[in-house]
């Protein structure tokens, strides 16, 4: 997979492992680790370093029909002291991912994030797993467009927006990232789709002038416990955008062996 940090970022949350509880609400587990950029000597899981993550984020539940209500957005916290600098790579513009759905229009270079997506979409009375595949692109003005595509059983062509805020940090926290995530329908009337497993790949890294630039960096220092971060998952409770459910849960990630 292509070097990337967003959604994902989203949820791209170095090496931790999380579960969020509510009344009558979803369960979210979600466990990753920081790991070398190929082809970058000195990064990973290393204070102060550059780095890749990788990320897996499981849903649990039975509060629509039997399965997890579907995901209509995410909030991401990072550890205080990441940075995030995505300025100095190529972009890829909203209208061409979000409006227009050609992602192979944009630059190879502007691609931030690489993974898929495991869940369920409705055929009548029957509801069939679906895997689709995510693809996340560097956007301007601190944003992140992720397309969405499905081929079997149904065919899916989406994209999710997001963007970086509080870059310098915030309540505790390091820069956020603010996801929309598209409901998605088979046929009109039908149940959205259910998500249960993510698993996505992010961090970026070139070189200008013979130094190399990070997409993401670690923090600097760690605090005695580990960095506290912070993920809310926001459900279309009943299906319905107008009735947000987040589940928001905390966690502190243990800090580099390095």
């Amino acid at each position: 997979m292509r070097r990337a940090s967003t959604c994902v970022a989203i949820l791209g949350l170095l090496v931790f492992a999380l579960t969020g509880v509510a009344s009558a609400a979803p369960t979210v587990t979600l466990k990753g680790e920081a790991i070398k950029i190929p082809g970058f000597p000195h990064t990973g899981d290393i204070l102060g370093a550059g780095a890749d993550v990788e990320f897996e984020v499981k849903v649990s539940g039975t509060e629509y029909g039997g399965f997890p209500p579907p995901v209509m957005g995410f909030n991401a916290y990072f550890p205080k002291g990441t940075k995030i600098n995505p300025k100095p790579f190529a972009t890829c513009s909203s209208k061409i991912v979000v409006e227009e759905l050609t992602p192979e229009k944009c630059p190879k270079a502007s691609i931030v994030a690489k993974g898929y997506a495991e869940g369920f979409v409705v055929f009548g009375s029957e509801r069939v797993p679906e895997t689709v595949s995510l693809e996340s692109f560097n956007a301007p003005n601190y944003g992140v467009n992720t397309f969405i595509a499905g081929h079997d059983p149904a065919s899916i062509e989406k994209a999710s927006t997001a963007k970086y805020v509080n870059l310098n940090g915030a309540g505790g926290y390091g820069p956020e990232v603010k996801a929309q995530v598209p409901l998605i329908q088979t046929v009109p009337g039908a149940p959205d789709a259910s998500t249960k497993r993510v698993v996505l790949k992010g961090g970026a890294a070139i070189r200008k002038h013979g130094k190399p630039v990070y997409y993401g960096t670690m923090p600097k220092t760690c605090p005695k416990g580990g960095y506290p971060v912070k993920v809310e998952i926001i459900f279309a409770e009943n299906g319905l955008e107008s009735s947000p459910l987040p589940v928001t849960a905390n966690y502190k990630v243990p800090c580099p062996r390095k």
